[in-house]
């Protein structure tokens, strides 16, 4: 079938021919794809139509369109995760067959601010946890983690035994993690972040900010993990209600 013959908005078949190319290689991953006026006369289409094609493209994250340069095929996401399963980053790398691995970068015991004692319901709160780590995948860094929870529910040392937040607190504080609350962020360049996690300045990161709680909505642990948007992509399940 040719574009002409398809009665469906003539950018949205270009989208799918792009895509065919990307698949069957003939537009190359992390390569540049033929200039706009080379596209639009190889596709038959105005360049008009082609730039909105590449703009729903560079939306789903297909291709990055850099000012100057051209238009670049994305690596396709190496991890890939329902964002309503609560699972660790560890489970995610493991999934996609790599070998996961934590590196410390600070852990604190600070005292709480206000904001604290009040996100995690707690008015006696006295000091919190803090954690910062980056997560790899075969030994390449994937994603940056800042974690807080109240102290009597985080301890060092249990962690240093345990390995993972989440065994640590159940173990320490006998409170099981049941669900999170999060929102998802996309983050421009942060110079400390991206050098963390050695992106360019013109990739994008997304941000997943979850506060865990109890099966009696007891909040116990604050996260704030920046994933490189080239690597991971989460699917959200809609049901008709």
């Amino acid at each position: 079938m040719t574009l002409r013959e398809d009665d469906r908005h003539l950018y949205l078949q270009v989208m799918d021919k792009i895509k065919t190319g990307i698949e069957d290689g003939t537009y190359i991953e992390e390569e540049k794809l033929p200039s706009e006026y080379a596209l639009s006369k190889q596709l038959g289409v105005s360049r008009a139509t082609l730039r909105e094609a590449l703009r729903m493209l560079e939306e789903d994250n297909i291709v990055t369109r850099r000012h100057g340069v051209g238009t670049f095929v994305n690596s396709k996401p190496l991890f890939q995760a329902g964002i309503e399963e609560l699972n660790s980053v560890t489970q995610m790398i493991k999934q996609s067959g790599k070998e996961p691995g934590t590196q410390y970068i600070s852990t604190d015991i600070l005292d709480a601010t206000e904001q604290e004692q009040y996100d995690f319901g707690m008015a006696d709160l006295e000091h919190v946890t803090t954690i910062e780590r980056i997560r790899t995948a075969d030994g390449a860094p994937v994603v940056f983690c800042m974690d807080k929870a109240p102290s009597p529910y985080l301890s060092l040392e249990k962690l240093w035994e345990e390995a993972s937040i989440f065994s640590t607190i159940e173990s320490v504080s006998n409170k099981q993690i049941a669900y999170a609350i999060a929102d998802i962020e996309p983050i421009t360049y942060h110079e400390r972040i991206y050098s963390i996690l050695q992106c360019t300045p013109d990739e994008s990161l997304l941000l997943l900010k979850q506060m865990h709680y109890t099966s009696d909505d007891e909040a116990v642990l604050y996260s704030m993990n920046y994933f490189r948007a080239d690597m991971f992509r989460f699917q959200v399940v809609r049901r008709r209600i």
